[in-house]
């Protein structure tokens, strides 16, 4: 209800949807990594490789626009180190912006060590049998390593919508399906993100056959999302369709229901341009969270 909303619009801009963007597709391509190196074969970690080195490179970008959205850049590390007599780490449970901030460091730094080892596992790929290629992560450190950071990996990609819901701002505090709707969007996007890299690479695109059938079912889980989302909001839905925040939702349709009805006709997918499909979903997963985050802002 209205009187139910005292705070002032933050005026979230451009910074912030990046953000929300980079950071889900970072999360997601780094849980992709990992599943690609649990259950996939050894033919697949040469796409397991390649989501590494896109997890860390777009992780970066995020802490850069988080910290320019804050108008006073160089005071970010005080969210995690105290700056008075008493000194420390600065870590408060319950602030939602102090475990986002701890969540992105120290995701940032299962990333980083993901990244060396892709850089690493490159001059396998080119220069000795695939079979070879992935010792160093294929231990049990390094299986350790993959799984803790896919933790932290999805908790940043959907901590942006969890974020949200624990505002006291219209629409998005009045619903629970931000947090599971941005996870799965970001999975989406980080698949799609993996799929266009791969195309020119031929050691890598053996798996592009599990990339869309994964990227299937996160768009699925996208799509039952939305509708909960929607359904959800009640009375505050038409403040999310109405004026023109609709064609913003026909690119979110576009990017879910498009590559999904070509994901199940192969042959389709052939006849039309490869990068097609995960263009498309790219700017769903963009569109998604334009639509959310300034709508609810109008």
């Amino acid at each position: 209800m209205p009187g139910e909303h005292f705070v002032a619009s933050p005026h979230w801009e451009w910074y912030i949807l990046a953000y929300f963007f980079l950071a889900g597709i970072s999360g997601g391509a780094f849980v992709i990594g990992t599943m690609l190196r649990l259950w996939g074969s050894r033919a697949d970690v040469a796409a397991s490789h390649i989501a590494f080195l896109i997890s860390f490179p777009l992780l970066i970008i995020c802490p850069i626009l988080l910290t320019l959205d804050l108008g006073q850049p160089l005071r970010f590390w005080h969210m995690l180190i105290a700056t008075g007599s008493e000194g420390g780490l600065v870590f408060k449970p319950y602030s939602p912006m102090s475990l986002g901030a701890w969540g992105l460091t120290i995701f940032g730094l299962f990333s980083f060590v993901m990244f060396l080892v892709a850089l690493g596992e490159g001059d396998y790929l080119h220069s000795r049998p695939l079979a070879s290629v992935g010792r160093a992560a294929a231990s049990t450190v390094g299986l350790v390593v993959m799984v803790i950071g896919a933790i932290f990996a999805l908790f940043v990609a959907a901590y942006t919508g969890v974020l949200l819901a624990v505002s006291n701002q219209p629409v998005w505090s009045d619903t629970w399906t931000l947090g599971g709707l941005f996870l799965a969007s970001g999975l989406s996007g980080a698949a799609a993100t993996i799929l266009l890299v791969t195309r020119n690479r031929r050691e890598a695109a053996v798996s592009d056959v599990k990339l869309m059938e994964a990227d299937r079912y996160f768009i699925i889980l996208e799509l039952v999302l939305i509708v909960l989302f929607l359904i959800t909001l009640g009375g505050l839905v038409s403040k999310v369709l109405g004026g023109g925040w609709i064609i913003l939702w026909l690119v979110v349709l576009a990017g879910t229901l498009v590559p999904l009805a070509l994901h199940w006709r192969p042959a389709m997918l052939r006849q039309l341009p490869p990068v097609l499909s995960p263009v498309l979903v790219l700017l769903g997963v963009l569109a998604l969270r334009a639509v959310i985050i300034f709508s609810a802002q109008a």
